[in-house]
């Protein structure tokens, strides 16, 4: 490995672990940069999985206080984030590289999309779920469950913006506040890809010596990233990921 490919997969880590912990959307850099370093897409999707995941656990852990708080809260979620995972990784070790490589640009565009309506999707939730200072009904918190099952799917299945389809998921058990349904997002994208990493390991989809790279700078953007969004405004940090998937999403349509 170069010095140039060496730095372009560090430079991607450090700032998938800054997004990831602000809004989520940061495996686009990752799974971009190690396609772009000559892994096959199925590879560069599992390195960059198992990659980011010390960076998760970062992030997670300065998510604590809120974690901590609302552990019980977030059991449900915790238990079908594990499952879609374990389910979305195994699809993915089946799945030939041409295939998925013709897949990659709709599902970062489905995910872009998603996120950028996620106002609306809040805004429902809101009027479907809930009366003014009550919490979710069983039916919305069961579609919540539902919706989040599937994420974890996807998540399992491809990393990159899974975050962003979990922010609007978790929109529908938790409400709008960001800082709750970021720390929400934290653990069970932890989990989700705690569980993926093990079906990746055990398939040999891993490469290892970018995996490293890679992780190590995502583990600093990790911390960072959830010390300094803290102080952005919400709508900032929508439009920043939705300018970011939309960015790579065109970028893997024209490539």
């Amino acid at each position: 490995m170069d010095l140039s490919t060496a730095a372009l997969l560090a430079a991607s880590g450090l700032a998938a672990g800054l997004v990831n912990a602000i809004a989520g959307g940061g495996t686009f850099f990752t799974f971009s940069a190690l396609v772009a370093a000559g892994l096959p897409p199925v590879v560069a999707n599992a390195t960059s999985a198992v990659a980011v995941t010390p960076a998760n656990l970062s992030s997670a852990w300065a998510y604590r206080r809120e974690l901590l708080a609302n552990l019980r809260r977030f059991t449900a979620l915790g238990l079908v984030s594990l499952s879609g995972g374990l389910i979305g990784a195994y699809i993915l070790t089946v799945t030939d590289n041409a295939s998925f490589r013709q897949l990659v640009p709709w599902l970062l565009l489905f995910a872009t999309g998603l996120f950028a309506a996620s106002p609306r999707i809040v805004g429902l939730a809101r009027s479907v779920a809930r009366h003014e200072g009550h919490a979710p009904s069983r039916q919305a918190w069961a579609a919540g469950l539902t919706f989040q099952f599937l994420v974890s799917i996807y998540g399992g299945f491809f990393g990159a913006g899974m975050g962003i389809v979990m922010l609007a998921a978790l929109a529908i058990t938790e409400g709008d506040d960001f800082h709750l349904i970021n720390s929400a997002k934290h653990l069970c994208s932890t989990l989700i890809q705690l569980i993926a990493v093990v079906v990746f390991i055990q398939a040999g989809l891993v490469s290892w010596r970018e995996t490293f790279i890679v992780g190590a700078a995502s583990v600093v953007g990790g911390y960072l990233g959830v010390v300094y969004g803290r102080r952005l405004p919400a709508p900032v940090i929508r439009w920043l990921v939705i300018a970011i998937g939309a960015a790579l999403t065109v970028w893997f349509f024209v490539r």
